[in-house]
Protein backbone atom coordinates (compact mmCIF):
# COMPACT_ATOMS: atom_id res chain seq x y z
CA UNK A 1 0.00 0.00 0.00
CA UNK A 2 2.02 3.29 -1.30
CA UNK A 3 0.95 6.61 -1.92
CA UNK A 4 2.00 8.33 -5.12
CA UNK A 5 5.59 9.04 -3.78
CA UNK A 6 6.00 5.54 -3.44
CA UNK A 7 5.80 6.11 0.29
CA UNK A 8 4.32 3.55 2.57
CA UNK A 9 1.02 5.37 3.10
CA UNK A 10 0.23 6.42 6.81
CA UNK A 11 -1.60 4.21 8.96
CA UNK A 12 -3.70 5.09 11.94
CA UNK A 13 -4.37 2.78 15.65
CA UNK A 14 -7.51 3.03 16.78
CA UNK A 15 -8.36 2.65 20.48
CA UNK A 16 -11.44 2.15 22.19
CA UNK A 17 -12.31 0.65 25.56
CA UNK A 18 -15.19 3.06 26.39
CA UNK A 19 -17.55 -0.49 26.37
CA UNK A 20 -17.38 -4.05 27.48
CA UNK A 21 -15.34 -4.81 24.59
CA UNK A 22 -11.42 -3.19 24.35
CA UNK A 23 -11.34 -2.68 20.68
CA UNK A 24 -7.76 -2.11 18.97
CA UNK A 25 -7.55 -1.68 14.95
CA UNK A 26 -4.62 -0.24 12.36
CA UNK A 27 -6.52 1.13 9.37
CA UNK A 28 -5.22 3.02 6.49
CA UNK A 29 -7.16 4.42 3.78
CA UNK A 30 -10.38 3.55 5.23
CA UNK A 31 -9.09 -0.11 5.10
CA UNK A 32 -8.71 -2.42 7.93
CA UNK A 33 -5.39 -4.01 8.26
CA UNK A 34 -5.72 -5.86 11.26
CA UNK A 35 -8.53 -5.54 14.12
CA UNK A 36 -8.54 -7.30 17.55
CA UNK A 37 -11.63 -6.91 19.67
CA UNK A 38 -11.42 -8.60 22.97
CA UNK A 39 -14.43 -8.81 25.92
CA UNK A 40 -13.92 -8.28 29.28
CA UNK A 41 -14.33 -4.43 30.43
CA UNK A 42 -12.33 -5.42 34.03
CA UNK A 43 -9.46 -6.31 32.59
CA UNK A 44 -8.73 -3.24 29.77
CA UNK A 45 -5.77 -2.13 31.69
CA UNK A 46 -4.08 -5.40 31.61
CA UNK A 47 -4.70 -6.20 28.63
CA UNK A 48 -4.78 -2.95 26.15
CA UNK A 49 -0.96 -2.75 25.84
CA UNK A 50 -0.27 -6.27 24.77
CA UNK A 51 -3.39 -5.99 22.28
CA UNK A 52 -1.69 -2.57 21.03
CA UNK A 53 1.49 -4.65 20.84
CA UNK A 54 0.01 -7.98 19.06
CA UNK A 55 -2.35 -5.67 16.19
CA UNK A 56 1.38 -3.66 15.29
CA UNK A 57 2.68 -7.00 14.67
CA UNK A 58 0.10 -8.78 12.96
CA UNK A 59 -0.07 -5.69 10.38
CA UNK A 60 3.48 -5.49 10.34
CA UNK A 61 3.28 -1.93 11.65
CA UNK A 62 5.83 -0.15 12.95
CA UNK A 63 6.32 3.36 15.08
CA UNK A 64 7.38 5.06 11.76
CA UNK A 65 4.41 4.07 9.59
CA UNK A 66 2.01 5.38 12.64
CA UNK A 67 0.60 8.83 11.13
CA UNK A 68 -1.69 9.32 13.92
CA UNK A 69 -3.48 7.39 16.45
CA UNK A 70 -7.84 7.90 17.10
CA UNK A 71 -9.14 7.07 20.46
CA UNK A 72 -12.45 7.10 21.52
CA UNK A 73 -13.15 9.53 24.32
CA UNK A 74 -17.29 7.96 25.05
CA UNK A 75 -18.81 8.54 26.61
CA UNK A 76 -19.39 5.38 28.08
CA UNK A 77 -17.55 3.46 31.31
CA UNK A 78 -15.54 5.99 33.26
CA UNK A 79 -12.72 4.16 33.99
CA UNK A 80 -12.59 2.25 30.70
CA UNK A 81 -12.61 5.50 28.69
CA UNK A 82 -9.64 6.97 30.96
CA UNK A 83 -7.61 3.99 29.96
CA UNK A 84 -7.87 4.11 26.09
CA UNK A 85 -7.16 7.78 26.47
CA UNK A 86 -4.47 7.83 28.81
CA UNK A 87 -2.79 5.06 25.94
CA UNK A 88 -3.19 7.16 23.32
CA UNK A 89 -1.57 10.15 24.59
CA UNK A 90 1.22 8.22 25.97
CA UNK A 91 1.84 6.82 22.52
CA UNK A 92 1.31 10.17 20.61
CA UNK A 93 4.12 11.73 22.50
CA UNK A 94 6.34 9.01 22.21
CA UNK A 95 6.22 8.45 18.85
CA UNK A 96 5.43 12.10 18.45
CA UNK A 97 2.36 11.58 16.38
CA UNK A 98 -1.69 13.49 16.46
CA UNK A 99 -4.02 11.96 18.11
CA UNK A 100 -7.74 12.49 17.30
CA UNK A 101 -10.62 11.99 19.93
CA UNK A 102 -13.66 11.10 18.50
CA UNK A 103 -17.22 10.01 19.54
CA UNK A 104 -17.31 6.29 20.64
CA UNK A 105 -21.13 6.59 20.13
CA UNK A 106 -20.38 7.70 17.09
CA UNK A 107 -18.26 4.51 15.95
CA UNK A 108 -21.11 2.55 17.76
CA UNK A 109 -23.68 3.96 15.82
CA UNK A 110 -21.33 3.53 12.20
CA UNK A 111 -20.42 -0.28 13.18
CA UNK A 112 -24.41 -1.23 14.48
CA UNK A 113 -25.45 0.60 10.80
CA UNK A 114 -22.77 -1.65 9.01
CA UNK A 115 -23.73 -4.77 10.87
CA UNK A 116 -27.27 -3.98 9.48
CA UNK A 117 -26.62 -3.25 6.03
CA UNK A 118 -25.11 -7.05 6.38
CA UNK A 119 -28.54 -8.08 6.90
CA UNK A 120 -29.96 -6.60 3.77
CA UNK A 121 -32.15 -4.20 6.03
CA UNK A 122 -30.51 -1.05 5.97
CA UNK A 123 -31.93 1.65 4.04
CA UNK A 124 -32.16 5.42 4.98
CA UNK A 125 -32.20 5.35 8.49
CA UNK A 126 -31.41 6.72 11.83
CA UNK A 127 -28.97 5.10 13.81
CA UNK A 128 -29.58 5.38 18.00
CA UNK A 129 -26.43 3.88 19.73
CA UNK A 130 -27.33 2.97 23.06
CA UNK A 131 -24.23 2.19 26.21
CA UNK A 132 -26.08 1.34 29.56
CA UNK A 133 -25.20 4.00 32.18
CA UNK A 134 -27.77 2.36 34.48
CA UNK A 135 -30.86 3.48 36.48
CA UNK A 136 -32.92 3.43 33.41
CA UNK A 137 -30.40 5.78 31.29
CA UNK A 138 -28.57 5.41 28.48
CA UNK A 139 -25.26 7.07 26.95
CA UNK A 140 -26.68 7.83 23.24
CA UNK A 141 -27.42 10.10 20.68
CA UNK A 142 -28.80 9.98 17.00
CA UNK A 143 -27.53 9.78 13.77
CA UNK A 144 -28.66 9.46 10.00
CA UNK A 145 -27.19 7.24 8.19
CA UNK A 146 -27.26 6.37 4.15
CA UNK A 147 -24.85 3.94 2.04
CA UNK A 148 -21.07 3.71 3.07
CA UNK A 149 -20.42 7.41 3.94
CA UNK A 150 -19.90 8.06 8.13
CA UNK A 151 -23.27 8.63 9.75
CA UNK A 152 -24.51 12.32 10.23
CA UNK A 153 -25.23 13.23 13.34
CA UNK A 154 -28.47 14.59 14.56
CA UNK A 155 -28.57 14.89 18.53
CA UNK A 156 -25.11 15.47 20.53
CA UNK A 157 -23.96 12.70 22.96
CA UNK A 158 -25.50 12.79 26.06
CA UNK A 159 -26.92 10.81 28.98
CA UNK A 160 -30.70 10.33 28.68
CA UNK A 161 -33.26 8.65 31.04
CA UNK A 162 -34.74 6.50 28.32
CA UNK A 163 -38.18 6.59 29.20
CA UNK A 164 -37.96 10.67 28.11
CA UNK A 165 -35.91 9.97 25.21
CA UNK A 166 -38.35 7.53 23.53
CA UNK A 167 -40.79 10.26 24.27
CA UNK A 168 -38.22 12.76 22.69
CA UNK A 169 -37.70 10.35 19.55
CA UNK A 170 -41.33 10.05 18.95
CA UNK A 171 -41.46 14.06 18.61
CA UNK A 172 -38.62 14.00 16.12
CA UNK A 173 -39.81 11.54 14.43
CA UNK A 174 -43.51 13.10 13.77
CA UNK A 175 -41.69 16.72 12.89
CA UNK A 176 -39.55 14.89 10.17
CA UNK A 177 -42.53 13.07 9.16
CA UNK A 178 -44.25 16.38 8.49
CA UNK A 179 -41.32 17.66 6.74
CA UNK A 180 -41.41 14.62 4.45
CA UNK A 181 -38.10 13.35 5.63
CA UNK A 182 -39.25 9.93 7.80
CA UNK A 183 -36.55 7.89 8.28
CA UNK A 184 -37.30 3.96 6.66
CA UNK A 185 -36.12 2.51 9.77
CA UNK A 186 -35.45 3.39 13.45
CA UNK A 187 -32.37 1.37 14.53
CA UNK A 188 -31.05 1.45 18.37
CA UNK A 189 -27.90 -0.43 18.22
CA UNK A 190 -25.28 -1.47 20.70
CA UNK A 191 -26.53 -2.19 24.53
CA UNK A 192 -30.33 -2.91 23.21
CA UNK A 193 -30.63 -5.86 25.98
CA UNK A 194 -31.54 -3.37 28.75
CA UNK A 195 -33.13 -0.51 26.67
CA UNK A 196 -34.30 -1.74 23.62
CA UNK A 197 -37.01 -4.27 25.00
CA UNK A 198 -40.71 -4.20 22.48
CA UNK A 199 -42.58 -2.36 25.09
CA UNK A 200 -39.59 0.47 25.99
CA UNK A 201 -39.61 0.96 22.12
CA UNK A 202 -43.61 0.79 21.92
CA UNK A 203 -44.25 4.40 21.75
CA UNK A 204 -41.87 5.07 18.84
CA UNK A 205 -44.01 2.78 16.27
CA UNK A 206 -46.73 5.11 16.38
CA UNK A 207 -44.47 7.47 14.36
CA UNK A 208 -42.36 5.63 12.55
CA UNK A 209 -43.21 2.39 10.40
CA UNK A 210 -40.05 0.40 11.23
CA UNK A 211 -38.30 -0.14 14.51
CA UNK A 212 -35.46 -2.21 15.45
CA UNK A 213 -33.05 -2.97 17.86
CA UNK A 214 -29.79 -5.04 17.36
CA UNK A 215 -27.17 -6.07 19.61
CA UNK A 216 -24.08 -5.01 18.87
CA UNK A 217 -20.48 -5.08 20.43
CA UNK A 218 -18.43 -1.96 19.23
CA UNK A 219 -15.72 -2.61 16.85
CA UNK A 220 -12.31 -0.63 17.04
CA UNK A 221 -12.21 0.04 12.97
CA UNK A 222 -14.87 2.50 13.50
CA UNK A 223 -12.80 4.51 15.52
CA UNK A 224 -9.96 4.74 12.72
CA UNK A 225 -12.56 4.95 10.05
CA UNK A 226 -13.77 8.20 11.57
CA UNK A 227 -10.38 9.79 12.71
CA UNK A 228 -9.51 8.87 8.58
CA UNK A 229 -12.83 10.22 7.28
CA UNK A 230 -11.75 13.87 9.05
CA UNK A 231 -15.11 14.68 10.68
CA UNK A 232 -12.84 15.20 14.55
CA UNK A 233 -10.18 17.39 14.39
CA UNK A 234 -6.80 16.31 15.71
CA UNK A 235 -5.39 17.68 19.11
CA UNK A 236 -2.22 19.80 18.69
CA UNK A 237 -2.07 19.73 22.28
CA UNK A 238 -2.07 16.28 24.52
CA UNK A 239 -3.36 17.88 27.47
CA UNK A 240 -6.50 19.11 26.12
CA UNK A 241 -7.78 15.68 24.68
CA UNK A 242 -10.33 14.75 27.41
CA UNK A 243 -12.96 11.70 27.97
CA UNK A 244 -16.38 12.90 27.16
CA UNK A 245 -17.79 11.97 30.96
CA UNK A 246 -20.77 13.54 30.25
CA UNK A 247 -21.65 13.79 33.89
CA UNK A 248 -19.87 13.40 37.36
CA UNK A 249 -19.03 9.51 37.92
CA UNK A 250 -20.84 8.22 40.87
CA UNK A 251 -17.89 8.64 43.10
CA UNK A 252 -17.52 11.97 42.71
CA UNK A 253 -21.15 13.38 43.02
CA UNK A 254 -21.30 11.45 46.27
CA UNK A 255 -18.07 13.64 47.04
CA UNK A 256 -19.79 16.60 46.18
CA UNK A 257 -22.81 16.15 47.81
CA UNK A 258 -21.08 15.23 51.02
CA UNK A 259 -19.19 18.33 50.62
CA UNK A 260 -22.19 20.50 49.88
CA UNK A 261 -23.97 19.03 52.75
CA UNK A 262 -20.75 20.15 54.86
CA UNK A 263 -21.03 23.81 53.79
CA UNK A 264 -25.18 23.54 55.26
CA UNK A 265 -23.88 22.27 58.07
CA UNK A 266 -21.77 25.09 58.79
Amino acid sequence: MTNSNNEPRKRFLALDTATAVLGVAVTSGGELLHEINASGERNHSVHLLPIIEQALQASATTADTIGGISVGIGPGSYTGTRIAVTAAKTLAWAWNVPVTGVSSLHALAWGGYHAASALGTAGTDWIIPLIDARRGQAYTAVFAADGDKPPRRLAPDAIRLMADWVQELTVRLKAAAAEGNLPDTLWFVGETALHGSADMLAPLKEAAANVKALSYELEGRWTGFLAEAGLYEESGDLHTLIPNYTQLSEAEANLRRSSEGSLNTR
